[in-house]
């Protein structure tokens, strides 16, 4: 089988719960693009924490970040491709997670802001290697500071995840994309500005039919990304509601080399 294209989720798929990606998968990656595969991870994560990691990897090419709104260069960081909110549907998703008493986080292109201090928060600036600028009122901050904003999320408690997603998805309305990550983030894009989207843009950016296009996802905002390749794969330890919609379900976990097994299982020949 022949792919040209692989797009990998970061978080809990390529990357190890002990923050590693297994020497088995980079072998496997890197035997995909000496032979002409072009390999790149699409990530909610935002650009400069993915930055860093797409360079140790020895990537070259776009990589995605913020859950498809943006799309960087890996080698020079110039921006492909980037859809940040209008300043007034910003401050209203900001003003409907506040009434709500969330935990909110926004992003300009290149840093995070939020309502709140505490032992997870410390936790996710840990993993993404950003340390976010702590403010109490976030929506009257973003009226005296007009800025792009890129994405907004809450984090809040795994038992209120399904909660909140579905509270935001009534509240918002259609004209934004709510979905959730990990096990505690409930994230807020423009409708439209999603990983399938980021897939497609990738595979006209490298005039990939969209049949030799492989992903990987373990959560379920990979759900576009899945459906949008030619073959969508979900990891082992993927969450249900992506397992269900996923043509491929590995047997084998993030912590098993799941991307280099299925890479070496599925991409024989030589590529492009």
């Amino acid at each position: 089988m022949n792919y040209d294209l692989i797009v990998s989720d970061f978080d809990g798929t390529l990357r190890r719960d002990d923050g590693s990606v297994g020497e088995r998968t980079q072998r496997a990656i890197a035997n995909f693009t000496a032979k002409g595969g072009i390999f790149t991870v699409c990530t909610g994560r935002m650009t400069s924490s993915v930055l860093p990691i797409a360079r140790k990897l020895g990537l070259k090419g776009p990589v995605v970040s913020f859950q498809g709104s943006t799309i960087a260069d890996i080698e020079t960081g110039k921006i492909l491709f980037e859809h940040a909110f209008p300043f007034e549907d910003a401050l209203f998703v900001l003003e409907t997670m506040e009434s709500l008493g969330y935990r909110v986080h926004f992003y300009s292109p290149t840093e995070f802001y939020t309502n709140y201090e505490g032992e997870e928060l410390s936790w996710y600036e840990s993993v993404v290697g950003v340390k976010g600028k702590r403010i109490s009122h976030l929506s009257s901050f973003l009226r005296e500071h007009p800025m792009p904003i890129i994405k907004i999320l809450t984090m809040v408690r795994a038992e209120d995840k399904l909660h909140v997603f579905e509270t935001l998805k009534e509240k918002l309305g259609a004209k934004y994309y709510v979905t959730y990550s990990a096990a505690c983030l409930v994230e807020v894009a423009l409708s439209g500005c999603d990983k399938g989207t980021a897939v497609k843009f990738l595979a006209d950016y490298y005039h990939i039919p969209l049949e030799k296009t492989m992903s990987f996802g373990d959560n379920f905002n990979d759900v576009p990304m899945i459906l949008a390749a030619g073959l969508g794969v979900a990891v082992a330890n993927a969450a249900d509601s992506l397992k269900e919609v996923a043509p491929l379900v590995s047997e084998y976990t993030n912590n098993e080399d799941a991307v280099g097994r299925t890479i070496e299982e599925y991409v024989r020949e030589e590529t492009r």
